[in-house]
């Protein structure tokens, strides 16, 4: 709609059982223009004082706190956040369905997602699957590691890590990547899904680089 400003960047604050600090979790939301609280992320966004522009969830695991928050926006004329509340007994993820309203929202803007790797295995597979196919950039942001998704023809150039652990996943069938500046070097190498190939690495060099080549990774560095 003409006047509206433009959103490139959009946090998103999951609901994981085990969420980040509040410091971190402002750290991810900086520079963003617009946040997104899935479920118990309003919670989370609330300890950390940060605002909220939508909900999304079926509020089942959301506090009373923040339930009665999003029943306040919902009956409001004039809500501070606007809400997408679900059907508890549904097919799709809350997150799979913030996304949705993310890009119906705001076409493909790149994703700082942070509270988002706690929890089940079961979730942080589905969270991985998700968030590779969003067709914009993901970064993420948690308490003990920053992280991206990388597609085909993507670099991620780390600063100021020497010494740090740093992994990748294939999230792809088949990926190349390249890695340089770190213990174990990659030149244009071949790796299947979930391989393990790429797991501890250590960075070496200042700025060390991963290059997707071909398919799609997520990759973390480690700063503890």
């Amino acid at each position: 709609m003409r006047g509206e400003p433009t959103v490139r960047r959009v946090a998103l604050i999951g609901g994981s059982t085990e969420p980040a600090g509040a410091d971190t979790i402002r750290r991810a939301v900086r520079g963003c223009d617009a946040v997104v609280a899935i479920d118990r992320g309003l919670d989370a966004a609330s300890g950390a004082e940060v605002d909220v522009n939508l909900f999304c969830g079926d509020a089942d695991s959301v506090s009373p706190a923040g339930a009665a928050l999003v029943r306040r926006a919902e009956s409001s004329d004039d809500a501070f956040f606007s809400v997408e509340r679900y059907d508890p007994h549904k097919d799709f993820t809350d997150l799979s369905l913030a996304l949705r309203a993310v890009g119906e929202r705001w076409g493909a803007p790149a994703l700082v997602c942070t509270c988002l790797a706690g929890g089940n295995p079961d979730h942080l597979l589905g969270v991985f699957g998700r968030l590779a196919a969003w067709p914009g950039p993901v970064e993420l942001i948690e308490d003990g590691f920053e992280g991206k998704v990388l597609h085909a023809g993507e670099v991620w150039a780390i600063e100021g890590a020497c010494s740090q652990r740093f992994s990748f996943i294939p999230l792809s069938p088949e990926a190349t990547v390249s890695e340089r500046g770190m213990r174990w070097e990659l030149d244009h190498h071949g790796v299947e899904l979930l391989s393990d190939l790429g797991i501890s690495n250590v960075i070496e060099r200042d700025p060390a680089t991963i290059t997707c080549h071909a398919g799609t990774v997520i990759c973390w560095c480690f700063c503890r």
